[in-house]
């Protein structure tokens, strides 16, 4: 009896010290900048998430992730944005009109790559159907994508209208992590991935303002922790032994900040989230659709749909001035990449696959080795 007792206690033991925890809690401080309070995307005043997470039977393993930039009427007040693409092999609906324009008016739709339509169907219900825009005949619907097929029925289609619609109308300020919403089926250096978010909140001395990233996990490489060679040290990454192990994937990265950004630095902010990606690792292998969205959400600067005066006035952030928002979205990105591994959950889904979550019995003895944490 005693012996069963102690094995029940180191079995207890075990489960605490390797749970899913974020990245910062496990005592890996990424950067030097401070998080916000939250060391989310929601950090950024306005900002809100919201996940619909399907997980049926043993092959629906997808979601979607609505990433809304204020609370009011998107359309109506539209916020000014950019978008970078490191690799374009993926879709990004309602891209080019960003591109043209420099402004988003839906929210952000995150989901798998088959039903970026569906998604595409629902933003654009969701708008026409806003008070206020009953006169409406176009919207530039934003929807972005990975491909979750390993481990869900893609070809099944199986979010529908409903889903996307409850993902934007259940967003909130706390945002969850892991296996949830479009990262439900995603893998990252060959672990399992998913959503993660991360933010960092410049001193006053440069300027105050707050830079918050999500990110849908999906892609490979060589995972690096801190610095720390984790995939090499483990004996798990891409091209191991020059075996031919797929790298692809996609990863999407949304950047928003409440600094007075046009969309000429909001693009110049986008490239440098990609950075961070690189310093997890990720290599943008030739099959992965890695995009970068940021948008800024000073209230001062967004865009009315109806215009009722000749010239337009807003407050920008000069150039000589972007070097710290840069800073904080490559950090915060990396962070951002962690949290959606460190969060995840092993998952068994269509025909029997298996993924397992990042071995931390294994990973933390590594950061130790590296210094990365005591």
């Amino acid at each position: 009896m005693k012996q069963k007792l102690l094995v029940l206690i180191i079995l207890f033991i075990n489960i605490s010290l390797f749970a899913q925890q974020r990245s910062r809690d496990l005592g890996i401080e990424i950067g030097v900048l401070p998080t916000g309070a939250r060391n989310s995307i929601t950090d950024v005043e306005g900002v809100k998430v919201g996940h619909t997470t399907l997980i049926e039977g043993d092959s629906i393993r997808t979601g979607v992730t609505a990433i809304l930039p204020h609370d009011g009427n998107i359309f109506q007040k539209k916020v000014p944005a950019a978008v970078y693409v490191g690799n374009g092999f993926g879709k990004l609906a309602g891209s080019t009109q960003v591109e043209e324009l420099g402004n988003i008016e839906t929210p952000i739709i995150l989901t798998n790559t088959l039903n970026v339509a569906t998604a595409m169907d629902a933003l654009i219900k969701y708008s026409l159907g806003l008070p206020g825009n009953e006169d409406v005949r176009s919207v530039n619907a934003i929807v972005g994508e990975t491909n979750d097929g390993y481990l869900n029925d893609i070809r099944g289609q199986h979010v529908q209208t409903e889903n996307v619609i409850s993902a934007i109308n259940s967003a909130s300020s706390n945002v969850t992590e892991g296996n949830v919403g479009a990262g439900t089926g995603t893998i990252c250096f060959g672990f399992k991935g998913g959503i993660g978010t991360s933010s960092r909140k410049l001193p006053e001395s440069l300027g105050g303002y707050r830079i918050g990233v999500l990110v849908q996990t999906n892609f490979g490489g060589n995972l690096t922790i801190d610095g720390a060679p984790v995939g090499e040290e483990i004996g798990k990454f891409s091209f191991r032994d020059r075996i031919l192990d797929s790298a692809d994937g996609s990863c999407m990265i949304v950047v928003a900040t409440d600094a007075p950004l046009n969309s000429r630095n909001l693009k110049r902010l986008a490239k440098r989230a990609l950075l961070g990606l690189g310093r997890t690792g990720g290599i943008a292998s030739n099959g992965s659709g890695d995009y970068v969205i940021a948008f800024s959400t000073a209230k001062e600067n967004r865009i009315p749909y109806r215009i009722e005066k000749d010239l337009l006035e807003q407050k920008v952030v000069p150039n000589d001035l972007m070097s710290p928002i840069f800073m904080a979205a490559i950090e915060a990105t990396e962070e951002a990449i962690l949290n959606s591994l460190f969060m995840a959950e092993d998952m068994t889904g269509f025909q029997g696959r298996t993924i397992e979550a990042l071995p931390m019995q294994k990973v933390k003895p590594i950061l130790e080795k590296y210094k990365v944490i005591d």
